[in-house]
């Protein structure tokens, strides 16, 4: 029989260990994503933090189970695992996908009163931002384009059929799930909001970054990077430190 616990296992990884005062930094994959990617994120930040990373459905360990196309229900489903955590002081980061997802996250949770002290949304377009994309509905070789283009997955990958095959499924569900994404055009969130993105980054300008704004009534601050989609690996520890920032006002937990 599975059990809550199980679940919860089976969504949310940790590769450290954390104390018991630590703050949370709660971290939301790109489309097509895995929770590995952010190992280095975890063994920087832990044990002064509780690094958590999502693994959606349709993955790895988890690639027999149906993808979510819905980006608001895989919104709700994840909120509803990180309300059974017990409280901590939480910091959300995602990269493209995850930083929509992460918006969403954490707007459902400030409807329980439980949200996160920031969101930090890298490598995607505000959600008041819109275009007309239909990479889900290409073929195969269609999606395969659209990765090497952005340069987000390693060309070892792009030349095994074998890994390419399972990992196509994961992709194509995530396309669908944001490129069919649409937010409310009054919809924001109450905590700070931090935008990251790449000054070249084919997929968000930089002025799309920017009308982040719009979506929280909390601090609002802008980083650009040079680079494109993935500019986060190309500026780790950049990026790592705009995490850092973002958890040094964090008060630590209270331990039990």
């Amino acid at each position: 029989m599975t059990t809550a616990e199980d679940t919860r296992a089976l969504w949310l990884r940790r590769y450290h260990p954390a104390g018991t005062d630590a703050v949370r930094l709660v971290c939301f994959p790109h489309a097509g994503g895995s929770a590995s990617f952010y190992h280095p994120v975890s063994a920087r930040f832990a044990p002064r933090a509780e690094v958590i990373s999502l693994q959606y459905p349709g993955r790895q360990d988890r690639r027999k189970e149906p993808c979510v196309t819905d980006l608001g229900t895989l919104a709700d489903l994840i909120t509803e695992q990180l309300l059974a955590l017990d409280e901590r002081p939480t910091v959300f980061f995602g990269h493209s996908m995850g930083a929509a997802l992460a918006f969403e996250t954490a707007w459902r949770l400030e409807q329980r009163d439980a949200g996160p002290h920031t969101v930090l949304a890298s490598g995607r377009r505000a959600p008041s931002t819109t275009r007309a994309e239909e990479v889900h509905l290409r073929d195969d070789d269609g999606i395969v384009a659209e990765m090497k283009r952005l340069n987000g997955t390693a060309a070892g990958v792009l030349g095994d059929e074998e890994i390419l095959r399972m990992a196509l499924p994961a992709l194509r569900g995530d396309y669908r799930a944001i490129e069919t994404y649409s937010c409310p055009p009054d919809r924001r969130v109450r905590c700070a909001l931090t935008a990251l993105t790449g000054r070249d980054d084919p997929l968000t300008t930089v002025a799309e970054a920017e009308r982040w704004q719009e979506h929280t009534t909390g601090p609002f601050r802008l980083r650009v990077f040079d680079g494109g989609h993935f500019f986060l690996t190309q500026h780790l520890a950049a990026v790592q430190a705009e995490i850092g920032r973002a958890l040094d006002p964090v008060p630590p937990a209270t331990a039990s």
